[in-house]
């Protein structure tokens, strides 16, 4: 562990992922269940599609509870999300956000951010995040989470969604022919 060694994390802010996975009330549990999976992520946020503020949040939890109902095909993301997100500050210490998790029987916390009357998630921190500073042997093993990590430019982020659009729809024409 490397906690007691210089500029080694010890807030959120300095631990958490910048960018949440969001989706609309509508979106099927099946694509969801998708979605957690190729990223690797533990919850999804679902945001009001008129407004775009946060309504709830649908982590693996919930996920592993619809598979168990019938009818699954047919669910929301609305019909399964836990109502309202808890929210976490950059500047409190990484132990304050762990108990705030097992306090909530919550896996992931969220920073929210306020603009023209929205509220929408700009940063989560997950049990994985503290187990990762937990098993750390160095800083550099960290280096990709915080304020300070490294990020691709929108430019590049806009690129590489267009490629994927590109290719879906290549992809969809060759099947047609």
């Amino acid at each position: 562990m490397i906690n007691e060694r210089a500029g080694s994390p010890k807030l959120v802010r300095d631990l958490m992922t910048v960018g949440v996975c969001t989706c609309p009330p509508e979106t099927p549990v099946l694509d969801i269940a998708r979605i957690v999976i190729e990223r690797d992520i533990e919850a999804i946020v679902v945001l009001d599609a008129e407004e775009g503020h946060a309504l709830g949040v649908i982590s693996q939890d919930e996920l592993v509870e619809a598979s168990t109902r019938s009818q699954v095909n047919a669910l929301k993301a609305e019909d399964i999300m836990k109502d309202g997100v808890i929210k976490v500050l950059p500047d409190i210490p990484i132990t304050a956000a762990a108990q705030l998790m097992k306090d909530n029987k919550v896996r992931v916390l969220f920073l929210m951010h306020h603009s023209g009357g929205v509220e929408y998630p700009a940063a989560m921190i997950s049990y994985k995040h503290i187990l990762r500073h937990l098993a750390a042997r160095n800083r550099d093993e960290l280096r990709d989470l915080g304020v300070n990590a490294e990020r691709r430019s929108p430019i590049q982020v806009f690129i590489e969604r267009r490629d994927a659009a590109r290719k879906r729809v290549h992809h969809i024409k060759n099947k047609e022919t």
